[in-house]
């Protein structure tokens, strides 16, 4: 029977659920030994209900490091289609398309076991606090930063999607940890986000109008 409430509750999920943290989940993911590769499907079906969240910042985290050009275009897709549903309250859902990309569980475990370090040691000072901001309808605004965040990063802006990347991890930290305290650091970075790629955006077009104008010799 299908679930008649198309929504997702963030602030319902369960204590036991609640309880498993994200580094612990994706290193069990990743020491697993049945798969040869691991695919978006596989971490959704992984994550269950945390899985909003929790793709956020596994689809975040690898712009928010020093990485080969195109990155952000490949990651880009999926972080527009899950802030959305954040955003509209939307169960946590990926076209096929998305969901049948995997990558080598080998190749996995190397990012996992470079992220879970610092990962851990950020859950291990979150807690519950200022926890309406994981609620609705405070999560609907975070859902529309973390959309306008992820619209950031398709901007060809050299450098310009590390700090809108680092603003998603740490709201989606926030959401799944229910600490309004890095919700709200999150939701800060990303006005910084905003204020630097602005600028750095008319610095190069104000350079560029500079440079045509001496060009063709038009006072501009």
């Amino acid at each position: 029977m299908a679930d008649p409430d198309p929504t997702i509750h963030i602030e319902a999920v369960d204590a036991a659920e609640g309880a498993d943290r994200l580094s612990a989940i994706l290193s069990a993911i990743a020491q697993a030994q049945d798969k040869e590769r691991i695919s978006v499907g596989d971490l959704l079906e992984a994550l269950r209900r945390r899985a909003l969240g929790a793709l956020m910042f596994i689809f975040a985290v690898p712009t928010a490091l020093p990485m080969p050009p195109g990155v952000s275009a490949v990651v880009g897709a999926p972080l527009l289609f899950l802030t959305v549903q954040l955003m509209l309250g939307m169960r946590p859902w990926l076209p096929r398309i998305i969901t049948d990309r995997s990558l080598s569980r080998v190749d996995f475990e190397k990012v996992v076991s470079k992220v879970s370090p610092w990962l851990a040691k950020a859950e291990s000072i979150m807690r519950p606090r200022l926890s309406f901001l994981a609620q609705r309808p405070a999560v609907y605004l975070v859902g529309l930063t973390c959309f306008v965040m992820a619209i950031v990063l398709f901007l060809p802006i050299p450098l310009g999607n590390m700090l809108p990347s680092v603003a998603i991890c740490i709201m989606a930290l926030g959401l799944l940890e229910r600490d309004g305290v890095w919700i709200l650091i999150g939701l800060a970075l990303a006005v910084v986000s905003v204020v630097i790629v602005w600028g750095v955006f008319w610095a190069l077009l104000l350079g560029a109008l500079y440079v045509l104008s001496n060009f063709f010799g038009v006072s501009v």
